[in-house]
């Protein structure tokens, strides 16, 4: 009987994520989880009378604490969360809103838990979700620095953009590092890093209380490969090294290893080792997010991981299972 219960539980908040927060309609709920669309709507009046349905959807049903108990043990975090959505294949726009929502009340916890409190922030779709997702956050000793550089042209998921936004939301103040994402060479990467307000600005980054980090997939197809960032060079060197994965313009191999290529030499950002003093929170959404999530774990820095249940799945049977 507190089995059926606990997945009756289980399906109302399933049914209220899909519907407050994948904006799918009631139609599209009810075909989804294979159930008549009036219980649609019973459960999603349940959902409401239970207190699951507030500004978000309360996410710690059963199967998704579970799935958070075996990733921490599985990967020595000190906490992870799992957005109860299982992700259509096609769909990671949905898991990374999902994981986006996880962060930003991540976010208001910690923001709220300290008078002063300095956030390092990447950059992607799923930090820049974060941000629009955060309401009723209001903190003047909040900061909020980027822990890389940024791209050229202008952008709502570039760091200093969504830095700035955190600022303005939650009255803040924002740090932005005065760089490029990638520079030409090595030399040209330690002489920016030489310059003063670039060394203040990592220096704060480096002193960061917290890091919200995203990762991004190197492999052709993904957004860094189809972009213009890199240099022909750059992007063969990502392809002769195997590499699999970036985490705030570090470039990861699959066993979790700096790749050995003058890339990781070209990007102005803080360091792993630097993360590592952090309490480093990792977002990932998307199926497509696995081997470059699984690359970031193993490098050992990430102390807290946000993932959707889609995800989570394929971390866990790639690391019990062993596969790579």
């Amino acid at each position: 009987m507190m089995m059926q219960k606990r997945q009756a539980d289980d399906d109302i908040a399933q049914a209220a994520w899909l519907y407050y927060v994948g904006n799918l309609s009631q139609q599209e709920v009810s075909e989804k989880l294979g159930v008549s669309r009036f219980k649609v709507l019973r459960m999603l009046a349940d959902a409401r009378e239970q207190g699951l349905v507030r500004i978000t959807v309360e996410h710690r049903t059963a199967r998704t604490l579970a799935l958070a108990d075996r990733l921490v043990a599985a990967f020595g975090l000190q906490e992870a969360q799992v957005a109860p959505v299982e992700g259509d294949p096609g769909n990671d726009a949905f898991a990374r809103n999902a994981v986006a929502i996880l962060a930003s009340g991540y976010l208001a916890r910690i923001a709220s838990s300290d008078a002063r409190v300095t956030v390092g922030v990447g950059w992607g779709r799923t930090l820049s979700a974060m941000a629009d997702n955060l309401t009723g956050v209001r903190n003047s000793g909040l900061t909020f620095v980027s822990l890389m550089g940024s791209v050229t042209y202008a952008s709502h998921t570039a760091p200093g953009d969504v830095c700035v936004r955190l600022a303005a939301q939650t009255g803040g103040r924002a740090i932005l590092l005065p760089a490029p994402f990638v520079t030409e060479s090595a030399a040209a990467c330690e002489g920016i890093m030489a310059q003063r307000l670039v060394r203040e600005a990592i220096d704060a980054a480096r002193g960061a209380d917290h890091a919200l980090m995203s990762v991004g997939e190197c492999r052709e197809g993904a957004i860094l490969f189809d972009s213009d960032i890199f240099s022909h060079d750059q992007l063969q060197q990502l392809r002769d090294a195997d590499v699999v994965g970036d985490c705030c313009g570090v470039f990861y191999k699959a066993d979790g290893s700096v790749a050995d290529i003058e890339l990781n030499r070209c990007t102005p950002c803080v360091q792993p080792e630097d993360m590592a003093l952090m309490d480093s929170v990792l977002l990932a959404g998307g199926s497509g997010k696995r081997a470059a999530t699984l690359a970031v774990l193993r490098a050992g820095f990430v102390k807290k991981l946000l993932v959707d249940e889609g995800l989570a799945v394929a971390l866990l049977e790639a690391s019990e299972g062993g596969r790579a």
